[in-house]
């Protein structure tokens, strides 16, 4: 069995993989599931209170997952995603409220830009919890050699793509009247801005 295949398999059951982003390697894991949260926080050593964003493997998948969304947020959604921006949204419904327990109507989002064995799980499961797959304050994983031994060791699967960028995504926050940057990142924060002003005034 490959390192995909058992990622696939680990992940349907509940486990956890080490996934290659368009970022960083990331710690992941059902998306669907509060069980399989709590246990990524353990691992991670993430405080429970922390967001934690969702990876969905394409934006029709998103909208069809967090159907309801403000009218204004969908055309900015497609303006910046896929790519390496993480998007906090409103969430009225409070869909997956236990990755944001401070503020449960918001919720963060991700499509990432994939290609190779990342691709290949995330389109087979679909949405995953993620998060850097380093410690609370250590550096972001651009290899899996990268990964903490305590976290690589805790996991059911280990898909290696190699090395990637290192720089985390670019957060914006779109829940207020204007958007926001809350994290710079992958790509500049201008052009985020840009980018999703635009599409909300188109």
């Amino acid at each position: 069995m490959t390192a995909v295949e058992t990622a696939i398999d680990a992940l349907r059951d509940g486990g956890l993989a080490i996934l290659p982003t368009d970022t960083v390697y990331g710690l992941v894991g059902l998306g669907d599931s509060a069980a399989v949260a709590s246990d990524l926080y353990r691992v991670k050593g993430r405080p429970a209170g922390q967001p934690t964003a969702l990876l969905f493997a394409s934006v029709d998948t998103l909208a069809d997952r967090l159907a309801g969304l403000p009218g204004d947020i969908a055309p900015v959604v497609r303006a910046l995603l896929p790519g390496p921006v993480t998007l906090v949204l409103p969430n009225p419904s409070r869909r997956f409220a236990w990755l944001s327990a401070e503020r449960p109507d918001t919720i963060g989002v991700r499509v990432p830009e994939l290609a190779g064995p990342g691709r290949v799980v995330l389109d087979a499961i679909g949405v995953l919890v993620a998060t850097s797959a380093n410690l609370p304050g250590g550096p972001d994983p651009r290899r899996v050699q990268d990964v903490p031994p305590a976290i690589r060791g805790a996991v059911a699967a280990v898909v290696d793509g190699g090395e990637l960028p290192g720089i985390a995504s670019t957060v914006i926050d779109l829940t207020g009247a204007e958007p926001r940057i809350l994290r710079e990142g992958a790509v500049p924060s201008d052009d985020v801005l840009t980018r999703a002003r635009r599409a909300r005034d188109t």
